[in-house]
C-alpha cells in the first residue's frame, strides 16, 4: 500500500478498536494543523466502487476531535454532539483521502470545528462538528508522536 511521505500509523497517536476496524488510518502534522489519511481500499467503498459516506463521516469526525483534544494542553475529551455534512465529490478505491482541519473553537463546554476531506486538490465533503467538552477529563494521548 502506498502512504504518502511523512504520514505515520494512527496507533503512534491514538486510536481505539473501532478505528483500527476502521483503517488503516494514517496522520501526519502540519504545523499546528493534524492531517488524517486513508488509502481507499475495497472494504470501503459502495456498492459504486467509491467511499462510503459513512466511511467519510468517520474520518471527518476522528479529524475533528482529535484536532481539538490535541489543540489543548493537556489534552482534553468531548463527544460529538452534532454533525453535519456536504458531499460535493467521491473518493474511489486507490484513491488516497486527507481530512484537513480548518478551523476549530475550544470554549469551556463546547467546541467547533470544520474539515474538509480532500483527494488531491479535490474537494469530496465538507464536514463541521459540534462537541460537549468533558473539562475535568483528560484525553488518553501520546502526545510525543506530536512535533510542531
Amino acid at each position: 500500500m502506498n502512504i504518502p511521505a511523512n504520514f505515520q500509523p494512527i496507533e503512534r497517536l491514538r486510536t481505539s478498536p473501532f478505528l483500527e476496524r476502521v483503517g488503516p488510518l494514517y496522520f501526519e502534522w502540519r504545523g499546528k494543523k493534524l492531517v488524517l489519511g486513508l488509502r481507499i481500499d475495497a472494504s470501503h467503498a459502495n456498492a459504486r466502487g467509491t467511499a462510503h459516506g459513512g466511511l467519510l463521516l468517520t474520518l471527518g469526525d476522528v479529524a475533528l476531535g482529535y484536532q481539538m483534544a490535541l489543540s489543548q494542553d493537556p489534552p482534553i475529551r468531548a463527544t460529538t454532539i452534532s454533525m453535519s455534512a456536504d458531499f460535493i465529490g467521491g473518493a474511489s478505491v486507490g484513491d488516497w483521502l486527507e481530512a484537513h482541519v480548518d478551523g476549530h473553537q475550544v470554549g469551556s463546554r463546547m467546541a467547533f470545528a470544520n474539515a474538509y476531506l480532500m483527494v488531491g486538490e479535490k474537494q469530496v465533503a465538507r464536514v463541521s462538528g459540534v462537541f460537549l467538552r468533558h473539562p475535568e477529563a483528560r484525553a488518553e494521548a501520546t502526545i510525543s508522536a506530536r512535533t510542531e
